[in-house]
């Protein structure tokens, strides 16, 4: 018995200075259908590479166009029974607007440390720490 294809995702960590001068904001998305906080991430179309699908679901998901910086752990995990593979990347906001859809309801620019009180997922609050790193260099 083979094992199952993994689903294939991207996404990022976004993030821009904050807005006081000091240090920076983190762009966290509610998903009214799974009632959680999370980094922008969804699944790879037919014939997207992984960075395509992360810089089209971040512009899909929070209004924001990006730069991609430092590639961040890839996420695995199950997903409804099925294996989950999501890249990542740190990405720096460039501008752009939020509009409320039935996938995503809400937007929130947070400090690193309210961020992470927020994020549902461990796994997210990783990718937290994996950016900060990242961007301590």
């Amino acid at each position: 018995m083979t094992a199952p294809v993994p689903v294939l995702a991207a996404g990022a960590v976004l993030w821009r200075p904050a807005a006081t001068g000091g240090g920076i904001e983190i762009a966290l998305i509610h998903r009214p259908k799974y009632d959680d906080w999370s980094h922008p991430k969804g699944k790879l179309k037919r014939d997207e590479t992984v960075k395509e699908c992360a810089l089209r679901e971040i512009r899909e998901e929070t209004g924001q166009s990006c730069e991609l910086g430092a590639r961040l752990p890839t996420a695995h995990y199950l997903a409804q029974g099925r294996p989950k593979e999501v890249a990542y990347w740190a990405a720096r906001a460039l501008g752009g607007s939020f509009t409320p859809t039935h996938e995503v309801d809400a937007l929130a620019w947070l400090p690193p440390a309210r961020a992470r009180e927020r994020l549902t997922q461990p796994r997210d609050r990783e990718l937290l720490d994996a950016l900060l790193a990242a961007t301590a260099r």
